[in-house]
């Protein structure tokens, strides 16, 4: 169930990412021959919509676009049924390749500017239906509890069964830590898990936080906040603009770290780490599932906006490359170097997953 439902997820997020160029291209008057969802091989043609052929593909995940001119090279030469019938084989008005920079890359922003718009949704009805947020935050929470934030690998509370998300209903998050440090045996927590409510012992040991005993969980004082229509809608945008400033700044400091080599790569996550993380998070609840959707919307936009070859964010690079310097960069080399960088993509996809995997057993 939970491949499942990363996949609905990952499915949802790139078809709104799609999406965006699709809508940024024809408002431009851009021709779109193709909106697939999913990837080849093509199932079938579903409908026409806009001069594009919307289709169903073999691979159930994802989708993609296809503009014309924006990669092919004969699409430079090819005629266009606008032109009519003997009126030459020039650069033709629906083509990418002959709208100005600005245009160009206003269509292939739109993709990111489209998931941000996502998140701001999904943010926004989260608030609407009620969302888990801090005690501490100055909305108004209903129903604080004391909710376990983090278990360190190995310790006490993991070998116990302890896991994120986990509710202490016996409790407050002062009392535990107090009852933690002065401990002289175990400890007893009442654990609610979704529906479920069990008893957990942990014996509180030394040597996770220095000079004084842990169980090696992290806890939060966290209650759901439901806020009017209205409000939900600003709350959720300033929210989401927090939210996509520091995830900005947390992928900037690893690309940063890396270079120097001092990155902490095992806290990046490949598809076999985020379906394990939809497992343990389905369990909490649907304003969990809904942030963790918002949250990776925001990190696909993040991510394509980095100017890499094969992502957004290199495109836009080589637009504003050919903007400064007034000459077209050759479509053969344009599709070299984007070829490349998808190699390196999936190379480096490859490994991480490997590790995921690695890491599970």
């Amino acid at each position: 169930m939970s491949i499942i439902i990363f996949l609905i997820i990952l499915s949802a997020l790139i078809v709104v990412h799609e999406l965006g160029h699709f809508l940024a291209a024809r408002f431009f008057g851009i021709r779109v021959d193709e909106f697939g969802l999913g990837y080849p091989p093509r199932a079938k043609k579903i409908f026409k919509w806009k001069g594009a052929d919307f289709t169903l593909n073999w691979l159930p995940f994802g989708g993609f676009v296809k503009i014309f001119g924006e990669n092919s090279e004969t699409d430079l030469t090819q005629p266009s049924p606008n032109l009519g019938e003997g009126k030459g084989r020039g650069l033709d008005p629906d083509n990418f390749q002959s709208k100005n920079r600005g245009i160009q890359a206003t269509v292939l922003a739109a993709g990111v500017f489209f998931n941000f718009l996502f998140a701001w949704l999904l943010i926004s009805l989260g608030f609407i239906t009620g969302i888990p947020s801090p005690a501490s935050t100055s909305l108004p929470v209903e129903n604080p509890r004391t909710v376990i934030t983090l278990v360190v690998p190995e310790s006490p509370a993991a070998l116990s069964g302890l896991k994120a998300g986990d509710v202490i209903l016996n409790l407050t998050p002062e009392e535990a830590t107090r009852y933690i440090k002065n401990s002289s045996g175990s400890i007893a927590f009442e654990i609610q898990r979704g529906k479920d409510i069990s008893q957990k012992t942990v014996t509180p040991k030394e040597g996770i936080l220095p000079g004084q005993k842990a169980v090696g969980i992290s806890m939060e004082t966290i209650g759901t906040v439901k806020l009017p229509a209205h409000r939900a809608v600003w709350e959720g945008l300033k929210t989401t603009a927090s939210l996509t400033t520091l995830t900005a700044k947390a992928i900037v400091g690893l690309i940063g770290r890396a270079f120097v080599g001092k990155a902490d790569l095992a806290s990046v996550t490949g598809p076999v780490g985020i379906v394990g993380m939809v497992g343990d998070i389905r369990n909490l609840g649907w304003g969990y599932l809904v942030t963790f959707t918002a949250l990776l919307s925001i990190n696909l936009s993040i991510i394509n906006l980095l100017p890499f070859p094969a992502l957004d964010g290199g495109r836009l690079l080589f637009v504003g490359m050919e903007s400064i310097t007034r000459r077209k960069i050759p479509v053969r080399f344009f599709n070299a170097v984007n070829a490349a960088g998808f190699a390196l993509l999936i190379f480096l996809m490859i490994l991480i997953t490997i590790r995921d995997v690695r890491n599970i057993f």
